[in-house]
């Protein structure tokens, strides 16, 4: 028997560390910097918790109740409500509180992109809420008033005006006493690519309520990346964060169908497939692109969560074969950068919270969370950001994509596009992947129904209804039928566990597949060892002394690093 992929109880995780993992007598404030390898392990407030936290939380959170169907925790995501409606300043900006591990007081354009999209589903979620509204609207007008409209390009030949607009930003952090110190930046470098973040959410500003400033200011952004910036090259390759490469892609491929303009689309479509070129086949995808040598980079869950939202707005954009791509990125390396075991950890519940520092129950607490840096085969937790919170607040989008994606209504036919159970108002669908070969769907009432397609089904498909051999209409990757109400269709194909050799971080590895599940990997990983799911196996979990704390990840409050 081996593990079955389980959408709703990566959900469930993921809501329980939010939940927990945050500070009740700072109003449930987050804790971003989480230490599970230090003796005894500690969660530490710094900077970013009341800066781009209380954005990707709070829409996390909304996205895993949404797919868990609770209301539990509902007094969280108040509390980071109202932490999200606090520090508003010049500009429309939003800063943070000055907490004793605040340091400089900034807003930085790189988290404008958590907190727009916070606000705009506050506005969704609370229309009557007036005071959001506001800060949404000035936010989005603020940013615009401080960019350089580039307008005319003066070269040794003449001048000539641009014939687009073209929007930058004059640094990556405006300061909350200061405005633009040039002298002062973030020292993440490619401001270019950082500063355009917040795509998407201008676009869904754009699309809830017909903003014509948001979707100026993301055309305007968008057009300097892409042309003025050099960022990327003719063939959409670049150098550096694919986080944020990955995350513009599905801004410029959001922007294009929004705005029927094809052109960001396949820009678009060209960087998600350059960053799928340095990625494995099962979803593990490097933090950055040809920055380190492959073998040393790390892959950070928020990369994995932006190459799935992305390749869902592909498949709306009509490219059909990235469905594959959702479904085993989604099942595989996605639900192993989360975690679930905490055995190894050392606690100790008699050291009094102090100093932005907390100790109690960190064992339990961090279960849900997701890495900031794993290897193909392991994650290891001597690693600063073995656990970040940056992921654990974007996963959740990824998790709420697919939950809504596991079956869509395609030209009057409902589709089961990814093996798992969920059910709409005509059918209720079923995987028994990867212990058997076996997909269902049962008609809830009469209506037309049908698989999408997937190499991995191998060629050795049948299909019943109702146990009775029956040869479906195919179409499109589409294998479908008509149904009557209580009709069982299935799809059943010949599976077995496929070694494939694949290159995993620069060096060869041997991948176990069964159907879309990997169920093994060779060489095995160490510290947390990852893809343990041979049900019959004796797992293998490190045990606190194989997990030494050696002091390098020691970033508290008074000395931070991001």
């Amino acid at each position: 028997m081996y593990e079955k992929f389980d959408l709703k109880e990566c959900a469930r995780l993921v809501h329980h560390y939010i939940i927990s993992m945050t500070d009740k007598a700072e109003d449930n404030l987050p804790y971003w910097l989480i230490l599970p390898n230090k003796k005894p392990a500690e969660a530490a407030h710094c900077r970013v918790d009341d800066a781009e936290l209380v954005g990707s939380w709070y829409e996390g959170l909304v996205c895993a109740m949404q797919v868990l169907d609770t209301d539990e925790g509902d007094d969280v995501k108040q509390s980071l409500r109202r932490h999200l409606m606090k520090s508003w300043g010049e500009h429309g900006l939003r800063f943070c509180e000055e907490y004793p591990w605040t340091h400089t007081v900034h807003s930085s354009f790189h988290e404008m992109g958590y907190i727009l999209p916070a606000m705009n589903l506050i506005t969704e979620e609370y229309p009557d809420d007036e005071e959001a509204e506001r800060r949404t609207s000035e936010l989005v007008r603020g940013m615009r008033s401080l960019v350089i409209e580039r307008k005319v390009r003066t070269f040794w030949s003449g001048d000539s005006p641009e014939e687009e607009p073209i929007y930058e930003f004059p640094n990556d952090v405006y300061l909350k006493y200061g405005g633009f110190d040039l002298t002062r930046h973030t020292g993440r470098g490619e401001q270019a690519i950082r500063n355009a973040l917040m795509l998407p959410a201008l676009v869904r500003r754009y699309e809830l309520k017909k903003d014509e400033v948001a979707l100026d200011l993301a055309t305007g952004l968008a057009n300097y990346v892409l042309g003025t910036s050099r960022y990327f090259n003719y063939k959409m390759e670049f150098f550096g964060h694919v986080h944020s490469a990955a995350w513009f892609a599905y801004g410029l491929v959001y922007m294009g169908r929004i705005t029927d303009n094809a052109r960001y689309i396949e820009k678009g479509k060209g960087i998600y497939d350059y960053i799928r070129s340095l990625s494995t086949s099962f979803g593990w995808i490097p933090e950055y692109a040809q920055w380190h040598p492959i073998e040393e980079e790390h892959c950070e869950t928020c990369c994995i969560r932006d190459m799935i939202i992305c390749a869902r707005e592909l498949t709306k954009c009509g490219y059909d074969k990235y469905w594959n791509d959702i479904n085993l990125y989604v099942r595989n390396q996605f639900v192993e950068n989360q975690i679930r075991y905490s055995g190894y950890v050392t606690v100790d519940n008699s050291k009094p919270d102090e100093n932005g520092i907390t100790y109690h129950d960190i064992d339990k607490r961090m279960l849900g969370g997701f890495t900031g840096g794993s290897e193909p085969n392991s994650i290891s937790l001597s690693r600063f950001r073995s656990i970040a919170g940056c992921c654990v607040g974007t996963a959740p989008t990824a998790i709420k994509c697919v939950w809504d994606s596991c079956i869509t209504v395609e030209n009057g036919c409902n589709v089961m596009n990814i093996p798992y159970e969920r059910e709409n108002d005509c059918i209720k669908t079923e995987s028994l992947i990867p212990n058997e070969g076996v997909m269902r769907i049962t008609a809830l009432k009469s209506c037309r129904a049908g698989f999408r397609l997937y190499a991995w089904q191998t060629d050795r498909v049948t299909y019943k209804v109702n146990g009775q051999p029956i040869k479906p209409a195919v179409e499109n990757g589409i294998a479908y039928t008509e149904l009557n109400e209580g009709d069982v269709f299935e799809l059943s194909f010949v599976i077995e566990t496929i070694p494939k050799t694949e290159q995993l971080r620069g060096e060869d590895g041997i991948v176990y597949w069964r159907g879309c599940d990997v169920v093994g990997m060779s060489p095995e990983g160490g510290h947390i060892r990852l893809y343990q799911r041979d049900l019959d196996k004796p797992k293998y979990y490190p045990t606190p002394e194989d997990v030494v704390y050696t002091g390098a990840a020691n970033y508290g409050p008074t000395q931070q690093k991001q």
